[in-house]
């Protein structure tokens, strides 16, 4: 089962792999800083390891690029999330892929306005995908995951993909397709964006540090962290996928 999941795992990073790759090409990625304090790490009894890079580049005010891997008990976690200046007012990217020890993954838009009443910017950056998400719900080979965190959930834009899934092959491509399309789709939206008036800029910044804070530290897989890693170790993660070095 062991060597099973750590196949599961590495086919999951290849797909975390690829995506970044497009996204350094794309966006002139330069790590933050160089010698990353957090690049590998892992647990007190060397079962569990992990990385955590950070990066910024061309409109990205932090870019996480990171992973966890515990092979003896069946669950993994990588994420690659991208939070954009405020000089645009494109969606945040999310990914985030792994097994527990079923196939877990997550992909969305982190919307930047308030959604209920900007009509047009749904329109813009939801209704492209809510077919992919109906597609998916009615897809018998993959299970809505809901998480149990109420403010995860408010996080979540109405079109997340955020499912469980079996580790078939069929499956697997299905993921790495939907992925490659989600990445895509927001690349062409960064080479069409129209700059934020300056005047707006820093009330932006301010709403979009707040949320990548309250979202780091609000993650019910924190728990997890802070048992297997102890509390400093923990809190170190959690502050690093919010706070710049």
């Amino acid at each position: 089962m062991n060597l099973e999941r750590l196949t599961i795992f590495d086919h999951l990073q290849k797909i975390q792999s690829e995506l970044y790759q497009k996204l350094a090409a794309r966006c002139n990625l330069r790590p933050e800083p160089v010698n990353h304090p957090l690049q590998s790490f892992c647990s007190p009894d060397r079962s569990v390891t992990g990385s955590l890079k950070t990066f910024v580049g061309t409109n990205i005010d932090l870019l996480v690029y990171s992973f966890l891997n515990a092979p003896k008990m069946g669950f993994s976690t990588m994420r690659l999330t991208t939070w954009l200046s405020p000089q645009i007012q494109v969606p945040h990217l999310a990914f985030e892929f792994g097994t527990m020890p079923d196939v877990f993954f997550y992909m969305d838009y982190v919307p930047r306005v308030d959604l209920w009443s900007d009509l047009e910017y749904v329109e813009q950056f939801y209704e492209p995908i809510n077919s992919a998400y109906l597609k998916l719900r009615n897809d018998p080979n993959f299970s809505l995951f809901v998480s149990k965190g109420l403010y995860v959930r408010q996080f979540q834009s109405p079109v997340h993909l955020c499912f469980t899934c079996s580790d078939a092959a069929d499956s697997l491509a299905a993921i790495r397709t939907t992925a490659h399309e989600m990445c895509d789709r927001w690349l062409i939206w960064l080479d069409r964006a129209e700059p934020v008036p300056v005047e707006s800029q820093a009330a932006l910044a301010e709403r979009d540090l707040r949320m990548r804070r309250i979202s780091a530290e609000r993650d019910p897989g924190n728990a997890i962290a802070t048992k297997i890693f102890g509390a400093e170790l923990a809190d170190r993660l959690v502050r690093s996928l919010w706070e710049r070095e």
